[in-house]
């Protein structure tokens, strides 16, 4: 069956659209980006603006239409932190409801992790054992550890790329003492709940998902995108912390022509590379592997493992 997963995210609302089937590996069929940064659209009070919620009806009539266009039987709609966190989140709901027909699904930052590391486990496969998988988002960062594909431990803490830029890094490029203000707190925050995963003794396997650890390990010098999701991508510690310094020194501007970096994200790099190496150092990880599939191929396969099994032929 064609599905469309709509991801109303803190960066992007993504409407991907994927030919999927029980007991068979989900087939990307048409992607529908854009970048409303709706994390960044809260007014004082942290409540969305009516803009960015006009913006944002706007956006799911145009998944709407892409699904209608592409022949979807099923669209999964769900939103994380930006919505989850605004004070208006239930108005913001409403409106999308009535305007789109569209009950949007938030989900908890447990949600998030546990859903991630459903995809991150799927993709590995047992072979990859106990598996601690990272993932930076622009709301949040979600942790989570396991042998199984439900993770013994789940983690969800407040310290997306976008969120941290537009609270905690103004500046352009931002003044020292704010970045290290940030490299503070954000491995103050992340070291309250080492313990909750290390107790469990040591992962055979680190992964990071989504667009941050994409980022950062290109500019690393991991392989382009083109070159297909099969390739082994990495990224180490040792590469990071070297290139950390260098991205605090540049402006966005500077940031945009690195490699696989994009302008709308470039802003973010440097707040995604100061969680990524704090997480690195503070697990003890000293080379992580990039996994392809994360949230919204999580959300595809629990769909699909909620599916009644195919008839027998007759």
């Amino acid at each position: 069956m064609r599905l469309g997963v709509l991801d109303v995210g803190s960066n992007t609302v993504h409407f991907l659209v994927v030919d999927a089937h029980p007991g068979a590996r989900p087939l990307p069929a048409y992607s529908h980006k854009a970048e409303l940064r709706l994390a960044e659209l809260l007014d004082e009070s942290g409540a969305i603006s009516d803009h960015g919620v006009e913006r944002l009806v706007a956006t799911v009539l145009e998944a709407l239409q892409v699904a209608e266009d592409k022949g979807v039987e099923d669209v999964l709609p769900f939103a994380t932190s930006a919505v989850r966190e605004a004070t208006n989140s239930e108005d913001v709901l409403r409106r999308v409801a009535e305007q789109t027909g569209v009950d949007l699904r938030v989900l908890s930052g447990q949600d998030e992790a546990r859903l991630t590391f459903l995809a991150a486990r799927r993709w590995l496969g047992w072979s990859a054992g106990r598996l601690l998988v990272l993932d930076i988002g622009g709301g949040s960062l979600e942790i989570a550890y396991g042998l199984d594909e439900d993770p013994d431990a789940a983690a969800s803490l407040p310290l997306g790329a976008g969120r941290l830029t537009t609270g905690d890094l103004p500046g352009d490029p931002p003044d020292p003492e704010d970045v290290r203000a940030l490299r503070r707190r954000v491995r103050a925050e992340i070291a309250r709940v080492v313990h909750e995963f290390t107790r469990y003794g040591t992962p055979d396997h680190i992964v990071g998902t989504s667009k941050t650890f994409k980022q950062l390990a290109r500019i690393a010098g991991a392989a382009r995108s083109a070159e297909g999701l099969y390739v082994q991508r990495e990224l180490t510690r040792k590469k990071l912390e070297e290139w950390v310094p260098r991205l605090a020194t540049m402006t966005a501007a500077e940031r945009a022509v690195l490699p696989g970096v994009s302008e709308g994200r470039s802003k973010q790099l440097l707040a995604g590379a100061l969680v990524a190496e704090a997480a690195m150092d503070l697990f003890g990880v000293e080379t992580l592997d990039i996994c392809p599939w994360a949230l919204r191929e999580g959300v595809i396969l629990r769909r699909l493992d909620h599916l009644p099994p195919p008839s027998a032929a007759v």
